[in-house]
């Protein structure tokens, strides 16, 4: 069995060097067991903002009520509040479904961990993709930001075990640049939900919107 295999279990095999035994010793909780406890916490995340992209979901058909009912009234300064509040809640909502959409990537990585070299390569990356998220739903989602640091603090106390218990060294700047990414994928996507899910505004409200606010936009 080799000396990650110990760490990964928590089992002590006679005949390991002081490195590794000082790395396993009794008051170390071992890499699986937090790994799994992290893709639970990030599953949970998961869930929320599913919750909360639903939530979004039934605002988003609601206002956009409001914007055709406006223009039916041919009540234009309405109609252009109204389709500005709904690019606004379009935004939100693509934030949350990438968020969501990279929360999967990380949780599907983290689960087929299995070697100590995985460990440190998926890690990195991982905590980049946490801290982002972090920092895009927490206008959105405020009580999320502590259970995220939770999560990230946790993926930083493993990274931590495995570079110990291996030697390994993190490349920061491939990390950063897979971190990028994974967000971009889970941003193409979302933006792809978004457009088969979400109707278009009626080309009287669009015409309403500034530019940079037009509903087109949003997914550039």
């Amino acid at each position: 069995m080799s000396h990650f295999a110990s760490k990964w279990n928590n089992e002590k095999t006679p005949g390991f060097s002081d490195k590794v035994k000082e790395v396993i010793r009794a008051d170390k909780e071992p890499v699986k067991p937090k790994l799994e406890q992290a893709v639970r916490q990030i599953k949970t995340q998961i869930v929320k903002l599913d919750q909360t992209s639903g939530k979004l979901k039934a605002r988003d058909a609601n206002i956009f009520n409001s914007v055709v009912a406006a223009l039916q009234k041919h009540d234009q300064p309405h109609a252009t509040v109204y389709a500005n509040e709904l690019a606004e809640v379009r935004k939100m909502n693509k934030m949350v479904t990438q968020s969501k959409l990279a929360l999967e990537q990380i949780a599907l990585r983290l689960n087929t961990v299995s070697e100590l070299g995985d460990v440190v390569v998926t890690l990195t990356p991982a905590m980049g993709v946490i801290r982002d998220i972090q920092s895009g739903v927490m206008n959105i989602l405020p009580e999320a930001e502590h259970e995220i640091s939770e999560i990230n603090g946790l993926l930083s106390g493993i990274l931590v075990d495995a570079g110990q218990m291996g030697g390994h060294n993190i490349n920061f700047e491939n990390s950063n640049a897979e971190s990028r990414q994974i967000m971009d994928e889970a941003s193409a996507i979302a933006e792809e939900k978004m457009k088969e899910q979400f109707p278009d505004l009626p080309s009287a409200a669009d015409s309403l919107l500034p530019k940079k606010n037009k509903i087109e936009g949003l997914f550039e």
